[in-house]
């Protein structure tokens, strides 16, 4: 392999560093199909996941060096492929006794990757370093159908500056490939996979609104559909933010007296991505500032994705012109996590780590962490660091100590199931009234007092509550609410029976 390094300082003005790395044939041929067959073992939707930007570096005698963009990504090659990394090139080249992996400065540089067919039998002479970031120009990437998309030799600085932006904000860790799909939340998963699959946004799809309680996926799907689209078509500018860092960024721009670049910034983006919308409640300048740039990106058929904890028409505090806006596309509910859906994804995450948890285990903590599941994965990785930590294997037992904290505080919340039974014992009415059609005063006025203590005191969404109650509809959970809220105000004897049911619950 030979390296050659071009700098011409002088030119224009303007520094620059062009490094292209040329291997010979033969080598580049070994290369072409040790990938080739890492591939066939395991499987396309992997290899692009963590194998794709791999690229080699340099081969010294019986060494090799291979390159990675990040760390992260180097940490999980290196633990999960290292050995059969290794094992491949010594099939192919019996001087090769090392593969070492590093981050490689190609990633700085920010060349894009052309990687050789292996059915051609051999690569072309020229291989380029890669990186994952997308084309310094719009269009200078290869588009959904593999040929070079073209870009008439122009290019939009506006667009280049909201790449350079954009391009770091996605985490590699959450694809498709690793969410693990469930009756809970297939629907929403399959309406992400049809947007980051569409070239172009599809009417009844734009916005996507993905909603649910905390810890879900809904984060997880975000950043999947931003990665397969920065993936399959990396001419697109895909911008992903927190609703905190879109008013973040909005409020500078003001300060800094430059709102005119923050907006044609934003509004040149191909896809944009508001996770949380929910924290811009109360925020109305920055409402006001994103309702117009929906506006304009819609209009200019751009796709929009935002997430909340609730549905459009939950968010009774968001502007009413916003709200209208983002429940006229698609909205798609997550839901509470079954046990199927548990234990699913605490042994795609013991696989994916390769972990050795036993499924006793597994099942207890599924048993035990049922509203959230970036607290069912924190578990996992208390029980297994634990056990790696002490050299003890993991058993019932020694999760039960290591989780003592977590186990009470799960033990301590509340139900609705269980806010119906003791209020239905507290007013002296059969459970069964909680969800009948009886509109008695005598079951009614119990009836919502439980809607209301299980807003306050559950994480669960109005629907949620309301299917709870004989399928009602959010409106009711709603009326309920604010109907007790008032009596408790008006009448000081009826707030303190729910404070005592409310105490009591909490105990």
């Amino acid at each position: 392999m030979t390296v050659h390094r071009e700098a011409d300082r002088g030119r224009s003005g303007e520094a620059g560093l062009t490094l292209v790395r040329r291997l010979d044939g033969e080598l580049g041929a070994q290369w072409a199909r040790v990938r080739g067959r890492l591939r066939d073992e395991v499987g396309e939707v992997e290899y692009r996941t963590w194998l794709k930007q791999m690229t080699l570096a340099e081969a010294e005698e019986d060494e090799v060096t291979i390159v990675l963009p990040t760390r992260f990504l180097r940490d999980w090659v290196r633990s999960h492929y290292g050995e059969r990394l290794k094992s491949l090139w010594g099939a192919e080249n019996p001087r090769i006794r090392r593969v070492t992996l590093r981050i490689g400065a190609a990633a700085v540089d920010g060349l894009a990757e052309e990687v050789s067919p292996v059915s051609h039998g051999r690569p072309p002479p020229e291989t380029i370093v890669s990186a994952p970031l997308p084309p310094t120009r719009p269009g200078a990437g290869r588009g959904a159908n593999g040929h070079a998309a073209p870009n008439n030799g122009r290019s939009d600085p506006r667009a280049d500056a909201a790449r350079a932006e954009f391009a770091g904000t996605v985490d590699p860790r959450f694809t498709f490939a690793t969410f693990v799909v469930g009756k809970p939340n297939e629907f929403a998963y399959a309406c992400a996979r049809r947007v980051a699959e569409n070239d172009r946004a599809q009417p009844g799809f734009n916005p996507l609104f993905l909603y649910g309680g905390v810890g879900l996926g809904k984060t997880h799907l975000m950043h999947a559909i931003a990665w397969a689209i920065r993936e399959r078509m990396p001419e697109r500018v895909v911008a992903y933010m927190s609703a905190e860092k879109f008013m973040y960024r909005f409020i500078s721009a003001i300060r800094s007296q430059n709102t005119v670049e923050f907006k044609e910034q934003l509004r040149s983006v191909d896809v944009l991505m508001v996770d949380d919308l929910q924290f811009l409640i109360g925020k109305d300048n920055t409402q006001e500032e994103f309702f117009h740039t929906f506006n304009a990106l819609v209009d200019a058929g751009k796709q929009i994705v935002v997430s909340a904890d609730k549905s459009p028409s939950d968010l009774s505090e968001l502007d009413a012109r916003l709200r209208t806006r983002l429940g006229c596309g698609m909205v798609a509910d997550i839901h509470a996590t079954t046990f199927e859906l548990r234990i699913g994804i605490l042994q795609a995450k013991a696989a994916l780590a390769g972990m050795l948890v036993p499924q006793k285990v597994m099942e207890f903590l599924a048993h035990k962490i049922t509203t959230n599941v970036r607290e069912l994965e924190g578990a996992l990785n208390r029980v297994v660091a634990h056990g790696q930590l002490v050299g003890r294997p993991i058993t019932l037992e020694s999760t039960q100590e290591v989780l003592h904290d977590v186990l009470r505080a799960q033990d301590r919340r509340v139900t609705i199931e269980e806010i119906q039974k003791r209020v239905a014992e507290h007013y002296n009415i059969r459970l069964t009234d909680m969800s009948s059609a009886r509109r008695a005063r005598a079951v009614a006025r119990p009836r919502q007092v439980a809607m209301y203590l299980a807003k306050q005191l559950t994480s669960r969404s109005l629907p949620e509550i309301g299917r709870k109650f004989g399928n009602r509809d959010h409106t009711t959970v709603m009326h309920a609410c604010s109907r007790i809220a008032d009596l408790m105000q008006r009448d000081s004897a009826f707030a303190e029976d729910v404070e005592l049911l409310r105490r009591m619950l909490e105990s």
